[in-house]
């Protein structure tokens, strides 16, 4: 089944006219339209960036491999089209990876129930394997602090929220002691992950991925949003401290407490309100026309609610 004609022809010009057997457009992100085709018998997946969008797929790429020689799970790059106009915007092609994304799958139907025992350890191996990427060739990404990216990005949002506004001020005086600098997944979460009935399979969009600190992408996977219902709250898979005992046990680096865990919760679940507005006002005000979009604007108002939750000292 084709369900657009002309990106078949494209993408059979990119493989020197071989024929595209089957193209299906997937659910994807806020900034990637994501489709499935076959090509020669062989599965294969188009990431491309929606109209408008800004992310850079070139550093997502490089990340990726090297990440892949770490030993991290993720997709064999088939094709760069980061700087190529072949498909009208920026895209990659990658070999299709069997698993399942769906989070509210994965953590309620039975055939992923020994996945589910299995996930909290594996999940910690992905990112210590993760966090000891060698980074040299990434140093020209530079490293921005995210307190003070996030306090830009609510300015610059024009959009008062006094939670968030307490919220910056409660993470500015209680850093937690610094750390070296580390490859950051940024988006370390289920939904971004590969499951089958065993386990981790792959570890998907790299799109945020950058520089900084290795606690960012635990704190990133307690945000209540990436429960989906669960009571457990790293990832509705385990408890904090159970992540944590698995991270530490297979870490080289300082072990993670849980009050640092908790101040990048805050500063994870602050980050995902004002992406929730900035994805709101991308539909508001006309740039790309999407339900999703305007969703996650009425998602906000949780993000106000955890938040100070959290710096109450609510830890559920």
């Amino acid at each position: 089944m084709i369900h657009d004609a002309a990106l078949a022809r494209r993408l059979s010009d990119l493989f020197d006219g071989a024929r595209v057997d089957t193209l299906e457009r997937l659910s994807g992100g806020a900034s990637r339209e994501t489709w499935l085709f076959t090509i020669g018998g062989e599965e294969l997946i188009l990431q491309r960036l929606r109209r408008g969008a800004v992310t850079r797929i070139d550093l997502e790429l490089r990340a990726i491999t090297l990440a892949a020689l770490s030993g991290v799970p993720v997709p064999q790059v088939v094709v760069d089209g980061s700087r190529s106009d072949a498909l009208e915007r920026p895209f990659l092609v990658v070999r299709r990876i069997r698993g399942e994304s769906i989070a509210r799958k994965i953590l309620r139907d039975e055939p992923f129930a020994r996945a589910r025992a299995v996930l909290p350890e594996q999940l910690a191996s992905a990112a210590t394997r993760i966090h000891s990427t060698p980074i040299d060739e990434l140093s020209e990404w530079g490293h921005q602090d995210q307190v003070e990216s996030m306090r830009a990005l609510l300015d610059a949002l024009g959009d008062p929220h006094p939670a968030f506004e307490v919220a910056l001020r409660w993470l500015e005086l209680h850093r937690p002691t610094p750390r070296s600098q580390v490859l950051v997944h940024g988006d370390f979460r289920l939904g971004n992950l590969l499951v089958d009935e065993n386990g981790l399979t792959g570890v998907l969009d790299w799109e945020l991925s950058h520089l900084g600190n290795p606690v960012e992408d635990l704190g990133w996977m307690c945000v209540r949003a990436w429960r989906f219902g669960s009571p457990l709250a790293a990832g509705g898979l385990c408890t904090r401290e159970e992540l944590l005992s698995h991270y530490n046990l297979l870490s080289d680096a300082p072990m993670v407490t849980l009050e640092e865990l908790r101040w990048w919760e805050v500063l994870g679940t602050l980050k995902w309100g004002l992406i929730c507005i900035m994805q709101a006002q991308t539909h508001l005000h006309g740039l790309v026309n999407s339900h999703e979009l305007a969703i996650l604007g009425r998602r906000v108002s949780e993000n106000e609610w955890d938040v100070l939750g959290l710096l109450a000292g609510a830890m559920a």
